[in-house]
């Protein structure tokens, strides 16, 4: 970096917009197989934390391709590159206060740990969108998975790139078995007990 640029601390902090949003800011790393559920539950998610007057945004993996990252493949370099961008990214939504949700296959283990390395202790929660390669397959959503076995589409996670689960994820998610609402209620009910939200009182 050029040792001419300095950081800018505004007058703004993160903590008065976090006491203005009357919710803390954090980020929600949606990791999983493609056709796993990381977009719909992330949307999902979305759409109660919103209901309940949070500030938030949805960085989907299909979105941000359109712009910010439209010059990459998907070489295990350029998913590098892509997650790296995320992270920078993602860590000024936090900074102003935003409950940012990423949802990204991010297959490399180290990707992910170096995006959660940007943030201070506690920031970054990453949500692991457990389902198997036979039921994402199954589902096919955008019919990817027959491309890949056909050999249409290369560096296709789980068919001919890797996928490496979290070892240690702070919220398990399983999309196979449970309902869309049973998984977000299951996501709030997290955010509840870590303070990131206040308690939904009906």
């Amino acid at each position: 970096m050029d040792k001419n640029i300095v950081w800018h601390s505004a007058t703004v902090t993160r903590e008065r917009r976090e006491k203005q949003n009357k919710h803390r800011a954090k980020l929600l790393w949606f990791t999983g197989l493609s056709g796993s559920g990381k977009s719909t539950l992330a949307h999902a998610l979305e759409e109660e934390l919103h209901q309940r007057g949070c500030r938030t945004y949805v960085f989907d993996g299909d979105n941000v391709r359109h712009g910010l990252c439209g010059d990459l493949g998907f070489t295990v370099e350029d998913r590098t590159e892509n997650i790296r961008r995320i992270g920078e990214m993602a860590k000024l939504f936090v900074d102003a206060g935003v409950i940012s949700l990423t949802a990204f296959i991010s297959p490399i283990r180290e990707d992910r740990d170096r995006a959660r390395g940007l943030f201070p202790h506690g920031d970054f929660i990453e949500v692991y969108v457990k389902c198997s390669l036979e039921a994402c397959e199954e589902r096919d959503v955008k019919g990817l998975y027959k491309k890949a076995r056909a050999g249409e589409v290369p560096h296709f996670t789980g068919i001919s790139s890797p996928y490496e689960a979290p070892n240690n994820p702070e919220i398990v998610i399983d999309t196979e078995n449970r309902s869309v609402e049973v998984c977000v209620a299951s996501i709030l009910e997290a955010l509840e007990q870590r303070g990131v939200i206040p308690t939904n009182v009906v």
